[in-house]
C-alpha cells in the first residue's frame, strides 16, 4: 500500500495599491478589482463646472462616496463592489442631479456624463439611466455573469464556475475520471479552455485573490466541484487583452465577487436531491448502480449596524453515494496452479500465496484461451463535503471601510479498490481569506491596501476499511510492518494496488 501523500501549496498575496496618480483623470486609474465609474460634468453650453459634489450611493446598504469634479469636470469613483447605484451631482447655483439604476459589474470601467442646469439646488431633477453607462474602457473579449443567473441556472452539482462555458471561447477538457474531479497532480478542478490556453494558464480570484491550487489549476473539491452558488454576487470571464490589474497569467481570468450583507435581511434555506430512478444500465452493469446525492444549506445576510456594519454568511453540504462498476481481469482457477492452456508450469510458491490471498476468482466470461477471465463487482463512491463563507463588511466613516471573507471547503470521497478488498479515500482541504482595507485622503486621492491568504491540501491513499484482513497481515507485506506492496504490469491483469 502506497504511503500517503499530502500536497500542500500556502500562497501569501499581499497587493498594495496605492494611487498616488489623479483619479480624476480618466486616463490614470488605480489598479482595483472592482468597477470605476467617471465622467464629466457640464452646463448646458457644455462649459466644465469645478467643484460638483458628486455622491454615488449603493442602494442596497446606503454606504455612500463622495467626490468633487476637477477644474475640467470630470470625476472618477473606483474600487466599487458590483452593485446598484444611485448618484447625486449637487452645485451651488444649479439644480441637483440624480441618477437612479446604475447597474455596475464586475470589473467594469464606465463612464456616466452629467448636464448641469442653472437654478435652484433644492430643486431636484431624477433621471432614470436605461441599462448600464457604457463601457469606455474594457477591450477584453468575455462578459459578466450576474447574482440572478448564477443562483437561477440550473447546475449540475450547483458548481458556479459551470456558468463560464456560457462564453465565448470558453471549452471544458476532460482531464480527470468519468466518476468525477480531476487528480491530485493536475488538480481537482473542472479544467477550462479559454480563448485556446491550456487549462493551467487561467487564473482565478475571489474577491481580488488568486485561488488557483498547488498545481495553479482550477480550484475544486475532490468531486471537482466549486460550492456556494448562492454566496457568488457575481463573476466575469476575460478571455485576452484584459487591463494590467489581472495580471500573472498568459490564459483567461475567472474573477467572482462574495455577496454582501445589505440593509435588509434575506436568505435561503435549500435542499437537492437527485437519484437514480431514471438512470440506464450502461453496457457493464449487471443492474443499475444506486445513485443518490443530497445538496442542502443555506444564507443568510443583514445588517449588524445598519448603514454600517453588514454581514453575510452561507452553508453547503454535499452527501453522495455513486455506483461504480468496477471491470477486471484476473487468472482463472487453473491458471493460478498452474494448468495453462499451452501447458502446465510451476508456481512459485510465494507468487501462489498472492495470487490466493489477494486475487479474486472471476466471476464473468473467460477470455482468450481461458487462462483469464472477467471479474466485476458493483461498489458505492461515498462523498462528504462541507462548504462555508462568510463575509464581513464595515465602513468606520466616510473615509475608512474594510471588509473580509473567509471561506473553508472540506471533502473527501471513500471508494473501493479494484478488488473490493478494502475503502480507499482521498481527501481536499481548502482555505481562503481575504482583507480588504479603503482610505480615502481626498476627492482626488484613494489607497486600498489587499491581504490574502489561500491554502489548498490534497491527501490520497488514505485507507478507511480493510475488507480482506490480509491486507493488513505483515507476513505479506514488501516492508516489515506496513500493508501488502502492489503488483503491476503483470501481461493481461490487472494491477493490484495493494
Amino acid at each position: 500500500m502506497p504511503a500517503m501523500t499530502p500536497t500542500t501549496s500556502c500562497a501569501f498575496l499581499i497587493t498594495v495599491l496605492l494611487a498616488f496618480s489623479d483619479l480624476l483623470c480618466a486616463g490614470l486609474n488605480a489598479q482595483a478589482s472592482g468597477s470605476i465609474l467617471s465622467g464629466t460634468v457640464v452646463d448646458v453650453s457644455q462649459a466644465a463646472i469645478p467643484n460638483v459634489r458628486v455622491t454615488l450611493t449603493n442602494v442596497s446598504t446606503g454606504v455612500a462616496r463622495t467626490v468633487s469634479t476637477d477644474p475640467t469636470g470630470l470625476y472618477t469613483l473606483a474600487n466599487l463592489p458590483p452593485a446598484s447605484y444611485e448618484m447625486t451631482a449637487a452645485a451651488m447655483g444649479f439644480t441637483t442631479q440624480v441618477r437612479t439604476d446604475i447597474t455596475l459589474d464586475l470589473g467594469a470601467k464606465l463612464v456616466l456624463n452629467v448636464v448641469m442646469e442653472a437654478g435652484d439646488p433644492n430643486q431636484v431633477i431624477r433621471v432614470s439611466v436605461s441599462g448600464s453607462p457604457a463601457d469606455s474602457a474594457s477591450s477584453a473579449p468575455g462578459g459578466n455573469v450576474s447574482s440572478s443567473t448564477v443562483l437561477d441556472s440550473p447546475l449540475n452539482g450547483r458548481d458556479w464556475t459551470q456558468l463560464a462555458t456560457l462564453q465565448a471561447g470558453v471549452t471544458g477538457v476532460q482531464t480527470g475520471t468519468a466518476e468525477g474531479g480531476g487528480n491530485m497532480e493536475r488538480g481537482f478542478g473542472a479544467a477550462l479552455s479559454i480563448s485556446g490556453a491550456r487549462p493551467d494558464q487561467n487564473s482565478y480570484r475571489l474577491d481580488g485573490v488568486t485561488i488557483n491550487d498547488y498545481s495553479n489549476g482550477a480550484p475544486g473539491s475532490v468531486l471537482g466541484d466549486n460550492l456556494g452558488v448562492d454566496a457568488v454576487q457575481q463573476f466575469s470571464v476575460l478571455g485576452s487583452n484584459y487591463p494590467a490589474q489581472f495580471g500573472r497569467t498568459t490564459g483567461g481570468v475567472i474573477n467572482a465577487v462574495t455577496r454582501s450583507g445589505t440593509n435588509a435581511f434575506h436568505g435561503s434555506v435549500y435542499e437537492f436531491l437527485r437519484n437514480s430512478a431514471l438512470d440506464a444500465r450502461n453496457f457493464f452493469d449487471a443492474r443499475i448502480p444506486p445513485f443518490k446525492r443530497n445538496q442542502f444549506g443555506g444564507s443568510l445576510g443583514g445588517p449588524i449596524q445598519k448603514d454600517r456594519t453588514f454581514v453575510f454568511a452561507d452553508y453547503e453540504g454535499l452527501r453522495q453515494s455513486l455506483g461504480v462498476t468496477q471491470v477486471n481481469t484476473v487468472p482463472s482457477a487453473a491458471a493460478r496452479n498452474g494448468a495453462l492452456s499451452t501447458g502446465p508450469v510451476r508456481v512459485d510458491p510465494a507468487i501462489s500465496r498472492y495470487l490466493q490471498a489477494f486475487y479474486p476468482l472471476p466471476n464473468g466470461a473467460s477470455l482468450g484461451n481461458g487462462d483469464i477471465g472477467i471479474f466485476s463487482f458493483a461498489g458505492q463512491q461515498v462523498t462528504t463535503e462541507n462548504y462555508f463563507t462568510t463575509k464581513l463588511d464595515r465602513k468606520f466613516s466616510d473615509r475608512d471601510s474594510i471588509s473580509g471573507t473567509y471561506m473553508r471547503d472540506n471533502s473527501i470521497v471513500v471508494q473501493p479498490d479494484a478488488f473490493d478488498e478494502l475503502l480507499t479515500n482521498v481527501v481536499s482541504r481548502r482555505q481562503l481569506l481575504t482583507l480588504d482595507e479603503e482610505h480615502i485622503f481626498s476627492s482626488k486621492f484613494l489607497n486600498a491596501v489587499r491581504f490574502g491568504f489561500n491554502r489548498a491540501v490534497a491527501i490520497e491513499g488514505g485507507v478507511s476499511k480493510v475488507m480482506n484482513p490480509m491486507m493488513a497481515d505483515p507476513a505479506f507485506g514488501f516492508i516489515p510492518g506496513q500493508f501488502v506492496g502492489s503488483i503491476q504490469s503483470v501481461p493481461g491483469l490487472t494491477d493490484f494496488g495493494g
